[in-house]
């Protein structure tokens, strides 16, 4: 499996485990950031991510014959912010210029 790929899914896996969710609120230094922003408005609250995972991957959908065909791509951008030590990391995971979630994680 690949590393962006990884990092997708460690995320989706502490959204299911808890963590902040559409309009949860989380602290980012001196700011407090929720998924109900943009990414530049949490780039503008926390500054440059300390590690950017980006992938582009396909979007398919059946064809009548039982094969699909592409029908678009999808981007997913995935930002971690070290917080320093003793609190968690943040990670923001974005999907098509729109903020998903916004996770504390170990």
């Amino acid at each position: 499996m690949n590393q962006p790929l990884l990092r997708i899914l460690a995320a989706a896996c502490a959204l299911a485990a808890g963590g902040a969710y559409a309009g949860d609120d989380v602290r980012c230094g001196n700011s407090i950031v929720n998924a109900d922003m943009t990414p530049a408005e949490i780039l503008q609250k926390c500054g440059e991510p300390t590690s950017k995972q980006v992938t582009t991957e396909d979007v398919r959908a059946a064809n009548a014959g039982g094969g699909t065909r592409k029908i678009g791509t999808t981007h997913t951008e995935v930002w971690t912010y070290d917080r320093g030590s003793g609190a968690f990391s943040l990670v923001v995971t974005i999907v098509d210029d729109k903020v998903k979630s916004i996770v504390s994680q170990p």
